[in-house]
């Protein structure tokens, strides 16, 4: 799934979106127990002489040179995070298409590592350089690159569904469904490189109206920034050895418990993965607890709405609406068919998991561009009028003179943006003829504009819209290239389309970051640079090594990647119309696509203490595809986060971080050696399996 999607873009208001889940709780050790929620979003004055949240006062004193800001370590530690975290997001996206924001615990493990380095290299008698909040939002930028092209790539959505086997499994009978390309390292590393840059360069020159002259927020660059500046306050040493400690302990637990589990999972159906917690009968709906200790930390860092959102989706589809429909078979649809048939239950399962998530967006689409004109149109009218509130701190100048001084000239952006858009528009239709030369230099006329109405509306609300830019596009494409070319062309165009705005926005976010953490907006470009070019490497071998060693795209087993389908559907939505959807599914599409524009005008003008119960829609659809036993995982995490918060509420504010990213990289470092054995054809020696005695 996109960036953006898990929570469910439908949340206005910013305490409660999904890229602060872990900065929430961390806000106490960035700032003290009493700091309050404004300060978090810097639009508070806090207790440190005015200066902004993750911007403690005693930050003032010199700051490095940009080019002591990168570091050999810092690279090192870089490409470590990257490949961890780029192997934890190819194998969300290939299992159940989830996408947690994991920057702010991509911070945490970069300091994890940092500090463990420097205090070895210390005991062993080498000079060490001190580790500075520069160096460490240098690395975190680096590395969230890195993974970011693993996550925002289309490995699990629009670049694997163009693939032979979600080309058979969106129907080859199917009208419009025209066309295929099979993975290969080569044409998808090619199309990383031609795609991932533009978006880089495409905003540099308004860098500064963003972030100082309009005041954005960007709500995960601040939290980010709050949880950086906490490392390296004087009180937070404490703080982050407990947290070291706690990551370390629960990272060992989670790996030595995904090989034990590994052992007993010798067959399709077998092992811990498989257990009936909930009864023979509930797992073949899907009802059952797996033991997957990933989804128990991205339950732990998603907010609790969002996972009984995900919980209420398993009941209503998998609980009520698929058991209702396969009963209707033969009636709604040929009893012949398998099930995996786009014409039978399938069709279903997809068609309304999209309508979900295109209401969901479409409405969150259009009133994040409201927003954005309401918010430029006002402040346009108020930029004359001068408050005693802009009156800038002597923090607030430090930030913003260190924020301006070492910027890239605008002459080598718009250079570079001219070069690198040439060479997308030459090499993209050479490596697929579907997509014509004018429709990529459409696209890269549109791109500073749509990168900075994504990139406004990140800021204002911290909600990514990539992914629907990409949908629209997708949908636009496929219907003006055809029948016969509609396909391939809708998804190579919503990967340029989605690239290009989701590397605007990650890149503000991370300059909001630098901003706060007195850190050098050249250090942060060069670093975004690096980190790209290292995740355009990265990302193809290890969507290979996922490719190569598990079966991705079957739709029966665990690597469903039900957004390679979910796209190549919407591409055949976009060509055929209405036609291509099974009987009656067009009556249910409408009614869950009016649901999710009801709940989040609910959501958005019911009172706060109503509003905040409406579950939300496209987080919902998730499990109307993929089915219900990853809902139950991440229930299980939030149900730890909320025990714990009631036990011991101070220790857990600073400590869930830390143990789910614990949870999330032993068991996502686990794949390694699981892909390793798996390819060389070595199998668990047992089989754990359970079945009815009746």
């Amino acid at each position: 799934m996109e960036k953006g999607a898990v929570g469910g873009g439908s949340d206005p208001r910013p305490p409660r979106r999904r890229g602060l889940a872990m900065a929430l709780h961390q806000r106490d050790a960035a700032g003290g127990a009493k700091e309050e929620t404004g300060e978090l979003y810097g639009d508070g004055d806090g207790d440190g002489g005015g200066a902004e949240a993750g911007q403690p006062a005693h930050a003032r004193g010199p700051v490095p040179k940009w080019s002591e800001q990168l570091t050999a370590r810092g690279l090192v530690v870089s490409a470590a995070v990257g490949i961890m975290y780029s192997v934890i997001v190819m194998k969300l996206n290939l299992t159940t298409g989830l996408d947690p924001t994991l920057n702010v615990s991509a911070a945490l493990i970069s300091f994890v590592i940092l500090r463990v380095w420097t205090h070895a290299t210390a005991r062993l008698g080498f000079a060490v350089r001190p580790l500075t909040r520069q160096e460490n939002t240098v690395i975190q930028t680096c590395a969230v690159a890195c993974y970011g092209i693993s996550s925002a790539g289309g490995f699990g959505s629009y670049l694997l569904g163009l693939s032979k086997k979600t080309y058979e499994a969106a129907g080859t009978d199917i009208e419009g469904n025209v066309g295929w390309k099979e993975p290969g390292i080569g044409w998808m590393t090619g199309y990383l490189f031609a795609v991932s840059f533009v978006g880089i360069l495409a905003l540099v020159p308004l860098r500064k109206i963003l972030v100082i002259d309009y005041k954005l927020t960007y709500p995960s660059g601040t939290a980010t920034a709050v949880l950086i500046n906490g490392f390296h306050a004087p009180q937070g040493d404490d703080v982050a050895k407990m947290q070291v400690k706690g990551f370390t302990k629960y990272f060992a637990i989670s790996f030595f418990w995904s090989f034990f589990q590994w052992f007993y999972s010798g067959g399709d159906k077998c092992g811990f993965s498989q257990f009936p917690t909930l009864g023979l009968r509930a797992r073949k709906q899907t009802f059952f607890f797996d033991f997957n200790l990933t989804y128990v930390g991205a339950g732990m860092i998603c907010p609790h709405l969002i996972n009984i959102s995900l919980l209420l989706g398993s009941i209503l589809s998998y609980g009520i609406m698929w058991p209702l429909i396969s009963d209707l078979k033969g009636n709604w649809y040929p009893a012949d068919l398998p099930e995996s048939s786009m014409r039978s239950l399938q069709g279903y399962k997809a068609f309304i998991c999209i309508a979900l998530i295109l209401g969901d967006g479409m409405y969150n689409f259009a009133k994040i561009i409201v927003s954005t004109i309401w918010s430029i149109v006002n402040k346009s009218e108020k930029k004359n009028t001068k408050k005693e509130e802009d009156i800038l701190s002597l923090d607030d100048l430090h930030r913003n003179e260190v924020f301006t001084r070492e910027s890239l000239p605008n002459w080598i952006a718009f250079l570079g943006y001219f070069g690198l858009s040439l060479v997308a528009v030459i090499t993209i239709p050479l490596m697929f003829p579907e997509i014509k030369w004018y429709y990529a230099i459409i696209a890269y006329i549109l791109a500073p504009a749509l990168g900075f109405s994504n990139a406004y509306g990140s800021g204002l609300t911290d909600i990514n819209m990539a992914f629907n830019y990409g949908k629209v596009a997708l949908l636009i494409l496929a219907a003006t290239a055809g029948k016969e070319h509609g396909v391939v062309a809708g998804m190579v165009g919503c990967g340029m389309v989605k690239s290009i705005a989701s590397i605007s926005a990650d890149l503000m976010q991370d300059f909001k970051t630098g901003h706060l953490t007195l850190t050098s907006p050249r250090s942060m470009l060069i670093a975004q640079i690096v980190g790209t070019v290292m995740g355009c490497v990265i990302a193809p071998l290890a969507f290979f090594v996922f490719y190569n060693a598990f079966d991705i795209g079957n739709l029966n087993g665990p690597w469903k990647a039900p957004y390679a389908l979910i796209y190549r559907n919407i591409a055949i939505l976009g060509v055929e119309g209405f036609s291509a959807l099974p009987m009656h599914c067009l009556q249910l599409c409408c009614g869950f696509f009016a649901f999710a524009l009801v709940a989040n005008l609910m959501r958005d003008f019911l009172p706060r203490k109503y509003g905040k119960w409406i579950p939300l829609p496209m987080a919902m659809g998730f499990p109307f595809l993929v089915g219900a036993s990853f809902a139950i995982d991440m229930c299980v995490g939030t149900l730890i986060v909320y025990i714990w918060h009631k036990i011991d509420k101070s220790k857990a504010v600073h400590m869930v971080p830390a143990v789910a990213s614990g949870f999330i990289c032993g068991d996502g470092l686990w794949i390694f050696p699981a892909s390793l054995l798996s390819l060389a054809k070595i199998t668990p020696p047992m089989c754990m399996a359970f079945e009815s005695t009746r």
